[in-house]
């Protein structure tokens, strides 16, 4: 089956003498969970019932997870996944705030062979538009969506300085459950179009969150008339 992946053009904003220069960014199709995932898989009419296919995928979900963590490199055809080490070690000793252990995903033959059919619809440019090209947990400086409870979060992308008076303004997380988090202001140790630096709150459970920023941000003196958002799936662990 033969994809295409959509996306719109921009200003390159490390081109700094070309302004001519663009990039393209992929207009996203939203998310989805696993929930959503056994949906999809079960349109396929396999003749397998839903909790079979929940059991087989939770159980090589488990096994794939135990055989990382024992040190193998695991090849699934899909991807390659192999756990790595972050940080100095001092002393030759190991130092939870200062290292970590995290997995490294490359993509392997099945799905290189995917991307090889992949078409690429080129939308045209879009203009005055936030987003987030990307976030690092300054707990462990990893930028794979992971971050820590009570430590900073930074995000970076364009327009995303929270600003304005609409009740729907701020930064807020929500949980796998649909419950919202709000994230106060003052929370924001950093609040610029480019860069949020936020401090997650010290209580939150381990899992996936999504990390949502909504403003009436302009680049002009005057505001927004209606706040707009943009988010990300972030990981606590």
């Amino acid at each position: 089956m033969k994809h295409t992946l959509k996306g719109w053009l921009f200003n390159n904003p490390f081109a700094a003498t070309n302004k001519e220069e663009m990039i393209l960014r992929l207009e996203s199709a939203g998310n989805l969970t696993l929930a959503d995932i056994f949906s999809r898989m079960m349109e396929q009419d396999t003749g397998l019932r839903q909790e079979t296919i929940e059991h087989a995928v939770k159980l090589y979900h488990r096994v794939l997870t135990e055989s990382i963590l024992e040190g193998h490199s695991v090849n699934t055809g899909l991807f390659r996944a192999t756990p790595c080490f972050r940080g100095v070690v001092r002393n030759g000793l190991w130092d939870p705030e200062k290292n970590a252990v995290y997995v490294s995903f490359v993509q392997d033959k099945e799905l290189r062979e995917a991307i090889a059919e992949t078409a690429v619809d080129i939308l045209g440019e879009k203009g005055d538009v936030m987003y987030i090209t990307g976030g690092e947990d300054t707990a462990t400086h990893a930028t794979d969506g992971t971050a820590t409870a009570g430590r900073n979060y930074i995000l970076h992308g364009r327009m995303l300085k929270v600003a304005g008076d609409h009740e729907s303004t701020g930064v807020t997380l929500t949980d796998s459950d649909g419950r919202v988090i709000p994230i106060p202001r003052d929370r924001l140790a950093l609040n610029k179009p480019s860069r949020l630096v936020i401090l997650l709150p010290d209580d939150l459970q381990d899992g996936e969150y999504t990390l949502t920023v909504t403003t009436q941000f302009s680049t002009t003196p005057v505001l927004l008339r209606a706040p707009r958002s943009v988010g990300k799936v972030i990981t606590i662990r």
